[in-house]
């Protein structure tokens, strides 16, 4: 949702076993920041990935994980807590 904005480059992957995309070492050396919804997100990502996250800022969103893929509410979520980062 966030691709279209003027200077900023996205990626998404997911942590789930059944993640269409899981996230892997490539994306988190080529973030700048990464966003995870929910502290048990970052927990796993720091439990999968450890050491290779030392120098990452990871932010997390606290959005619940409930939401279904593009709901209107979760965009306005991640808008309001995300978008404010990436115009920086």
């Amino acid at each position: 949702m966030f691709a279209g904005w003027p200077g900023v480059e996205t990626d998404s992957a997911g942590l789930a076993p059944d993640a269409d995309t899981q996230v892997c070492v490539e994306q988190l050396e080529w973030a700048e920041i990464v966003f995870v919804m929910e502290r048990a997100h970052k927990s796993r990502l720091a439990a999968r990935f450890g050491a290779r996250l030392k120098h990452k800022k990871i932010v997390c969103l606290d959005i619940p994980d409930r939401y279904t893929y593009m709901q209107p509410e979760l965009i306005a979520l991640l808008e309001r807590k995300a978008g404010p980062l990436l115009r920086a």
